[in-house]
């Protein structure tokens, strides 16, 4: 049975269609446009708080672009950026306020190398990028390009996102069972997603239907 979970549980591919909206209409707009490889939308930063879904959507234009070009996405909390980059990359970096001296070095030279050439570059941090704690003259190079700020959702936008992902997962979150389970559990979008994949994967372990009992007993694990 475990085996069988396993292969019903693959990674599924990020998307922009599989995330809410909420007030960030205008910034899933240009994301898209830079996935797309507009030559008017070479360089984004997005900024926000921890657990508003930055690293979700990094994934998501790396997914698209990579359909027609070799992309680069570099989380700086665990790994090093490429010390080589052609000038017709592209280079997506996921919390840029994580890189070292060293590393600052070198994503300003890929910063040049990509806005001389032809290439694409997408970064987010937690911040906007002058008040990064980063060297000056690689924040101003971030602030050259398009920085929108990605606003956390609504309540109500993000008992649409739970349901959305219950539903991708192949099962039904009702109205009751996501009022508890924003309610019992931490409240950011990402914990609240990993909640829902182990409701998930102990609902078919245990073939049992996801109900409120058996969403107490996960959130209990």
């Amino acid at each position: 049975m475990n085996q069988l979970v396993l292969d019903l549980q693959l990674p599924q591919p990020k998307s922009f269609d599989d995330f809410v909206r909420g007030e960030n209409a205008e910034l899933l707009f240009q994301l898209g446009q830079w996935a797309s490889g507009d030559t008017s939308v070479r360089a984004l930063y997005l900024w926000g708080e921890h657990g508003a879904g930055k690293s979700y959507l990094l994934a998501a234009a790396q997914e698209r672009l990579a359909t027609h070009h070799t992309v680069h996405l570099i989380n700086a909390q665990d790994n090093m950026l490429p010390q080589e980059l052609a000038s017709d990359a592209a280079l997506i970096v996921d919390n840029v306020e994580s890189l070292d001296a060293e590393q600052q070095i070198v994503l300003f030279d890929h910063y040049n190398t990509l806005r001389e050439g032809t290439g694409r570059i997408l970064v987010s941090g937690h911040l906007p990028p002058m008040l990064l704690p980063l060297r000056i003259d690689l924040t101003t190079r971030l602030g050259w390009g398009l920085i929108y700020q990605l606003k956390t959702l609504s309540d109500t936008d993000k008992a649409a996102a739970l349901q959305r992902h219950a539903r991708s997962l192949g099962f039904e979150l009702s109205e009751e069972l996501v009022d508890y389970l924003m309610r019992h559990a931490e409240r950011d979008l990402p914990s609240l997603y990993r909640q829902i994949e182990s409701i998930n994967t102990l609902s078919l372990s245990k073939q049992r239907p996801v109900t409120l009992s058996l969403l107490r007993e996960a959130l209990k694990a």
